[in-house]
């Protein structure tokens, strides 16, 4: 009898170390699969030029805010291979994601030219009830209304971006004259600066005429400065006379010699380092490129001023609107915490830190007067004023088609040695109003 217990005993201690082992594998396999569970990745990506900008404010939000939230910015990913520089590579990344079966963007980096597209075919989700309006009150308005499409909300607004003028005060100094108001203001300065200081000045205005996005911009704040239009209520006005006007002004810069003769061929990058290496008097850009072209010598450094884009007598300055901002894939698991994300994001703290490094343009009125911001970048103020009296490319869901028939023809158009460029411009007119009547066309330049 004592021996039966003693087995009994023994077997029974066996199944309760088995069961001890089995209970402790169970619970390292549930543990596990909660901590796989609760770490959420979000993926996006950004132009290639402000990657790194995004390190700080990623580290920030992953460290302080979020230990369960992953984010993973494709830009420094090993396998990502694009490194977007222009505006379209980076939409083509994204296009090509939406159509993966295997989507991997979970946030929607979007310049402001995107949302129509990108709303009408579904691609990123409404977002109007998960941000009611009191959320939104501190953003600029025209910043909020240019993430709308048929009064819903697809993108909230991160930085804002409007083309302005650049110039060397210096050099206006040493011959006497203000900073010009008017086209033929630029005109006249520039050839007189070249005039006085041949030694130190080779071209009066640098502008971007390479037949990409820039170009489009560059000839809406023409465009709109002569009082014109591009589209209105699916009427086209790049046949009309305040378009022609804009055209001609443009070609005067390269046949007065004050813009390059090659300028058709310049970029905003090449630009800004020709003016960087102090090679002109006067440049359209956007703001973010004061850090690059102030330079780093003390010799140099407080020369260059901004201020708003000229125009024509009578008319009033008008900038291209500009921006990015966040929106949600469509196909994403994880709206909940890309909706935590984006709030962080965009938030003011977020904003002025991001402003602070890259010079952007903040989205938060406030920010345009924030102490340390005008500390750094004394025309902040002054460029409020510019973000609000700047104006949007069309917003159509066809634009990219719309944009591609103007650099098609604008860029025939300004060549100087080309007498047709009127009916360039009729011809361009023509195309957009078949395009926006049937809204179909395959414009390839």
């Amino acid at each position: 009898m004592k021996r039966k217990l003693q087995k009994f005993l023994q077997r029974l201690r066996f199944l309760q170390i088995l069961g001890l082992i089995f209970a402790l594998l169970l619970c390292i396999k549930l543990l596990s699969a909660c901590t796989n569970q609760s770490i959420v990745t979000l993926s996006f990506v950004v132009p290639e030029r402000e990657a790194q900008y995004w390190k700080p404010l990623i580290e920030q939000f992953q460290q302080t805010n979020n230990q369960n939230i992953r984010i993973d910015l494709a830009n420094f990913s090993n396998n990502f291979q694009q490194n977007p520089n222009l505006t379209n590579d980076l939409k083509k990344t994204y296009i090509s994601d939406f159509k993966s079966k295997s989507a991997s963007y979970d946030l929607i980096y979007m310049d402001i030219i995107w949302v129509p597209e990108f709303a009408h075919k579904e691609w990123v989700m409404d977002l109007t009830q998960e941000f009611p309006q009191e959320e939104l009150r501190g953003f600029i308005r025209s910043e909020v209304d240019s993430g709308r499409y048929e009064d819903k909300l697809y993108r909230i607004p991160f930085r804002a971006d409007v083309g302005v003028l650049f110039y060397r005060q210096d050099w206006l100094n040493e011959v006497k004259q203000k900073r010009p108001e008017t086209f033929n203001d630029l005109l006249r300065i520039s050839q007189k600066v070249k005039q006085q200081l041949p030694e130190k000045v080779q071209y009066g205005y640098l502008w971007q005429s390479k037949p990409d996005e820039g170009l489009a911009a560059v000839f809406v704040e023409v465009l709109y400065g002569y009082g014109g239009f591009w589209i209105n209520n699916k009427k086209v006005g790049l046949n009309q006379p305040e378009a022609i006007q804009a055209v001609e002004f443009l070609r005067d810069t390269i046949k007065l010699g004050i813009s390059p003769k090659d300028i058709t061929t310049y970029d905003e990058q090449y630009t800004r380092s020709l003016f960087r290496d102090r090679q002109a008097v006067f440049m359209r850009n956007w703001p973010n490129v004061w850090l690059d072209v102030n330079g780093s010598e003390p010799s140099f450094r407080g020369k260059i001023a901004i201020k708003p884009m000229v125009y024509a007598e009578g008319k009033r300055s008008v900038a291209s609107k500009g921006g990015w901002g966040f929106g949600i894939a469509k196909n994403t698991k994880h709206k909940k915490e890309a909706l935590q994300a984006i709030k962080f994001f965009t938030s003011a703290a977020s904003q002025q830190k991001f402003t602070l490094a890259y010079a952007s343009v903040p989205s938060r009125r406030n920010l345009f007067f924030e102490p340390k911001i005008v500390a750094k970048y004394s025309h902040y103020p002054e460029l409020l004023k510019v973000v609000e009296n700047s104006v949007a490319r069309p917003r159509i869901p066809q634009y990219a088609q719309a944009s591609c028939i103007l650099q098609k023809y604008l860029s025939e158009a300004l060549n100087p040695d080309n007498n047709g460029y009127k009916q360039a411009m009729d011809a361009a007119a023509k195309e957009t109003q078949n395009l926006l009547d049937s809204g179909k066309y395959n414009c390839q330049i």
